[in-house]
């Protein structure tokens, strides 16, 4: 057994008198903004683009909501930003086209680039013009980061790059990526490690599509041919790497987008079910009530904590394994309740979007790191090996 055990630590989530009123307000913009969708792409919908809406989206100041002003940012708390995701996606909103470049890419220059990196690319992000994507997996590596082997090799003023990445969700989509390339031989598994900002617009990058079994385009290969990255396109210093991108997994992993990929379905499922279900029906609601609402207050908890600058990995892995374990069981769940003669392939929202989330949830607990990966976390971080 190594290291100090930890506990699941609880903090309150108390957002500022200034949300008053936000729920409403984010609310009435869906209403008014949000483009008709099908039953399908309100489901998982964080994956679900649609540059209008994101544009539209940073108008009204929902993106980049606690970056400074100077940077296009609006200086609103950490805990109003969660609200407005919430809304978001209860609402099944697309958001997909912006949502790395809100929830990391930003986050990633404001912490650790170069004022000059923070000028040219936060007020563009916070527009809902630039979006972003994560160059982190490469083949034969996974969620194991350590392993990663593409070698960023001085040139001059820069750094020439040649290899690729996989599974890198819209980087079709995508002007930036930050990528994670070795710069040095590692001392340990986790040293020699750098970020790069990569204009994906380069003639030398080449980003192939990966189809899914549902014929979704999210996830991509990203080639690099003999790229030359400008030095001033490091973000942070040489060989820092792996302590950054930590910092990020505990932002990707712990959101509400952990838990509420499915809930289109759950609110259908309700909706048939209708005000007076059966018995089997009325606790399977209640359970998938309590599991949620408790996912909730986890996510919401583990919030609370990055606003107040600690960081919660152990907290955030927890929640994405069992948040991925309740998106993966949902689905099951209500095809195990549902009518026998429930045809998936007929055209109602419920065997539509129920279809389409018994093949895409297995790879939820993929993104974001595997379950493997989460639960060794897990069991360091409470003294367990």
């Amino acid at each position: 057994m190594t290291g100090a055990m930890q506990t699941f630590r609880v903090s309150p989530f108390n957002p500022p008198p200034s949300a008053l009123g936000l729920r409403e307000d984010i609310r009435a913009f869906i209403k008014q903004h949000m483009p008709p969708t099908e039953a399908p792409q309100r489901a998982n919908c964080w994956a679900v683009g649609n540059r209008e809406f994101s544009q539209a989206l940073g108008r009204a100041g929902y993106i980049g909501m606690i970056w400074p002003k100077q940077y296009g940012g609006h200086e609103r708390h950490p805990l109003e930003r969660y609200i407005v995701l919430e809304e978001l996606l209860a609402a099944g909103a697309p958001v997909g086209m912006h949502w790395i470049a809100d929830r990391q890419t930003g986050p990633l220059i404001l912490r650790f680039g170069t004022e000059e990196q923070r000028t040219r690319f936060l007020p563009r992000i916070a527009a809902g013009e630039l979006y972003g994507c994560i160059g982190m997996s490469e083949p034969s590596t996974g969620s194991d980061l350590a392993s990663v082997r593409i070698r960023a090799i001085p040139d001059g003023d820069g750094w020439r790059v040649s290899g690729q990445k996989v599974w890198t969700t819209n980087a079709h989509n995508a002007g930036l990526m930050i990528a994670l390339l070795r710069t040095g031989e590692p001392g340990g598994r986790h040293e020699g490690l750098s970020q790069f900002l990569v204009d994906l617009t380069d003639p030398a990058v080449t980003v192939r599509p990966i189809i899914d079994l549902a014929g979704g385009h999210d996830f991509n290969e990203v080639f690099f041919d003999d790229l030359f990255i400008p030095g001033d396109m490091i973000v942070g210093s040489v060989g820092s790497g792996w302590k950054q991108v930590t910092a990020e997994l505990s932002l990707e992993r712990s959101g509400p987008e952990r838990y509420m990929s499915c809930f289109a379905l759950f609110l259908e499922m309700m909706r048939r079910a209708g005000p007076s279900p059966d018995a089997a029906m009325t606790q399977l609601i209640g359970r998938l009530s309590a599991e949620l609402w408790t996912l909730r207050q986890m996510s919401m908890s583990t919030a609370a904590q990055l606003a107040a600058g600690n960081d919660p990995m152990l907290e955030a892995a927890i929640v994405k394994d069992l948040g991925n374990t309740f998106e993966q069981e949902l689905p099951r769940l209500v095809q195990a309740a549902a009518d026998a003669d429930l045809d998936l392939s007929a055209n109602e929202d419920l065997a539509r979007l129920l279809a389409l989330l018994l093949q895409i949830s297995p790879s939820f607990s993929l993104r974001g790191g595997t379950r493997e990966i989460l639960r060794g976390i897990i069991a360091r971080n409470l003294g367990l090996r």
